[in-house]
């Protein structure tokens, strides 16, 4: 998902803003547990952890929502890039590794891949109740306190040591020495971090596809809960007429494929917006046609309207679960997508169009296909349906549920009871 950082903001925001973020937007922060009504309630500590804080996308949502849920809660990660991740997450008491201290970490970090390991084991977390870990690298091998339940909300298991591995070595020949040492890096990545699940109490997956991941990887079980949407905001707009003209919109990196979609459209002489930011931008701009746009980075209010406007979001990615092609159907925007990965899950051909290659031909298909198919006019309500199973409502009450089950079984007296989201 593509946010504006709002950076300047940042650093007027503290933790009473966010809390009146939380009011504003019917959230009643879960502060609270006791062992019964008539036990006095005792401030519940959360320690929250993520990968690192460089960015606002898909996976800082989620820390998001947890951050209006638990506002009182601190966030460990291993560097954090100020004014970079919105005044919600901004706002929050932030505690980072050594790796921190390394100048210009923010621009090489993922060099440091070899290293977060070790880096991850130094954030020091004391005194909580509970552990919230948000993983796709290495934070849910974060050391936790003895008896502490530790939740690992898991985007994917470690991406380049597992299902990642592949793109990460591609850009080195077959057999180089180089390519050899990373190899045995990644190998050794791979052992310490399936032998660090032992670490978690329960994994909670993105997707069905994680789920299965989480299993062949780690050998453990885990329950799913769908990443939240906020279908408040991506609205349908019955007064805002389609336009003749395809969507793409992504972080500007090479797995997300938008290449594709920009090389599908000169074929076809579609026109094609382009909306994201990355180190592909330039690359993209250099290889659009004439009937291509790329727009680069842009605020939410301009992808909603975009959303609102086109034809259809083309999705050419493989991605772990896919958060734009549920905003898409929350606005009634149908969706082209590669049907592989979490996307495979919340698309249809009652929505929009799936094809099962990544190639260029296979998308030019696909869009060829869908133009020839009669269009449902009951399709923006069958979209904003799908939509809706993702709101941020569900994603609320399936976590502090979970939450719930675990402090029911701690030996201790204290259960959660006050933790609840505000109906309204």
């Amino acid at each position: 998902m593509i946010r504006a950082t709002m950076a300047s903001d940042a650093k007027l925001m503290n933790i009473s803003n966010v809390r009146h973020d939380a009011a504003q937007k019917n959230i009643q922060p879960a502060t609270h547990i006791a062992a019964s009504q008539s036990v006095t309630p005792k401030p519940l500590r959360v320690a929250l952890v993520h990968d690192w804080l460089t960015g606002l996308r898909g996976g800082e949502k989620c820390l998001e929502r947890l951050c209006l849920l638990f506002p009182d809660s601190t966030i460990y990660t291993l560097i954090h890039a100020q004014g970079r991740v919105g005044p919600i997450i901004g706002g929050m008491k932030i505690k980072t590794s050594p790796l921190q201290r390394i100048p210009g970490v923010t621009k090489i970090y993922r060099q440091l891949l070899p290293i977060m390991p070790w880096a991850v084991r130094r954030l020091k977390i004391e005194n909580v109740d509970v552990v919230i870990s948000l993983s796709h690298c290495v934070a849910k091998a974060v050391q936790v306190p003895e008896g502490v339940p530790h939740i690992s909300y898991c985007f994917t298991p470690m991406r380049y040591a597992w299902d990642g591995r592949a793109s990460y070595l591609e850009k080195w020949p077959v057999g180089s020495i180089k390519r050899r040492l990373l190899e045995h890096i990644l190998d050794r990545l791979a052992r310490w971090d399936a032998r660090t699940a032992s670490g978690v109490t329960q994994f909670v997956a993105i997707s069905e596809t994680i789920k299965a991941r989480i299993l062949r990887n780690y050998s453990r079980t885990s329950v799913v809960i769908a990443p939240p949407v906020d279908t408040d905001y991506y609205q349908h707009d019955t007064s805002v007429k389609r336009e003749d003209f395809y969507l793409a919109a992504s972080a500007l990196v090479p797995y997300k494929l938008i290449d594709q979609a920009v090389e599908a459209c000169n074929r076809l002489g579609k026109k094609l917006v382009v909306i994201g930011s990355g180190p592909e931008l330039e690359n993209l701009r250099k290889l659009a046609g004439p009937t291509v746009q790329v727009m680069g980075f842009q605020p939410d209010e301009v992808l909603r309207d975009h959303l609102r406007r086109c034809q259809a979001l083309i999705f050419p990615g493989d991605e772990d679960f896919g958060i734009l092609p549920i905003e898409a159907l929350a606005c009634g925007t149908p969706v082209i997508a590669l049907g592989r990965g979490g996307v495979a899950e919340t698309v249809d051909d009652s929505v929009g169009r799936l094809y099962l290659e990544p190639s260029v031909e296979s998308l030019c298909q696909a869009i060829v296909d869908w133009e020839a198919m009669p269009q449902n006019p009951q399709l923006a309500k069958i979209a904003r349906q799908k939509a809706e199973r993702f709101a941020v409502d569900q994603f609320d009450q399936a976590i502090l549920s979970l939450i719930r089950s675990f402090q029911s079984v701690r030996n201790s007296a204290e259960t959660l009871s006050n933790i609840r989201v505000k109906a309204g």
